[in-house]
């Protein structure tokens, strides 16, 4: 199984690369972003891990380039950044998962494999309600001629509280659901997409709607039978 690993870092760049090597995977490295885009462009990866700060091109817009170019490498981000900020930048750039710098090299290969058996999952194109369907394939929600383009988190998010509607989620169920960390009862990250989600979807406010639970979380309500679908 091929694995890139970009890392600037020439300690750290040699212990995955020794250590992914050891755990079977295939591995190929670059030591800055431009390199590490060009390497994931011209072959075939089923994973990557990607550090957030190299010289020439950022993590970020590396891995925001891949998905643009329509690349389907799973991705796992690594930073030396705690702030929940950096990792709302790397999970909206399209990264799958990510983890802070000191890290645990077994934890680091647990959430590999998990990427993998994430990757052979296979799900239907379109998810549907009432009338309203979800494009999981382009992250897109139809009602009638109505279409809205979400990025990759706020579909996740969609997803998540569509497929439970009238039920009240907590915040960390959602989190978990949709950002697979645990809860932090000063991370504010759920609230922040609610409102991207909500403001995404106000051409639609007539039949979806998102309810805030009093000291819960949230609640997807759906109203198609007096939406008009145009």
């Amino acid at each position: 199984m091929k694995i890139l690993v970009v890392e600037d870092e020439d300690k750290m760049r040699e212990l995955l690369n020794r250590g992914l090597s050891e755990a079977g995977f295939e591995v190929e490295v670059a030591s800055d972003g431009v390199a590490g885009l060009q390497l994931a462009l011209e072959n075939s990866y089923t994973l990557m891990v990607l550090d957030a700060m190299l010289p020439g091109l950022d993590g970020f817009e590396v891995c925001r380039q891949l998905r643009q170019r329509g690349s389907a490498t799973s991705i796992l981000m690594l930073t030396a950044r705690y702030e929940i900020d950096s990792r709302i930048l790397g999970l909206d750039a399209g990264a799958d998962d990510y983890m802070v710098k000191p890290f645990s090299f077994a934890e680091l290969l647990a959430r590999l494999r998990a990427l993998v058996r994430r990757g052979l999952q296979t799900w239907p194109q379109y998810i549907e309600r009432g009338g309203v369907r979800g494009d999981v394939l382009n992250k897109k929600i139809i009602y009638g001629s109505t279409e809205v383009v979400l990025t990759a988190t706020e579909f996740d998010l969609f997803r998540c509280l569509f497929e439970k509607s009238d039920a009240a989620l907590s915040r960390a169920r959602i989190l978990e659901a949709v950002w697979e960390f645990p809860f932090s009862g000063s991370s504010n990250i759920v609230d922040q997409y609610v409102g991207y989600l909500r403001k995404k979807l106000s051409p639609l406010s007539q039949v979806v709607r998102i309810e805030t639970v009093r000291t819960l979380g949230y609640r997807m309500v759906l109203n198609t039978s007096g939406g008009d679908a145009k």
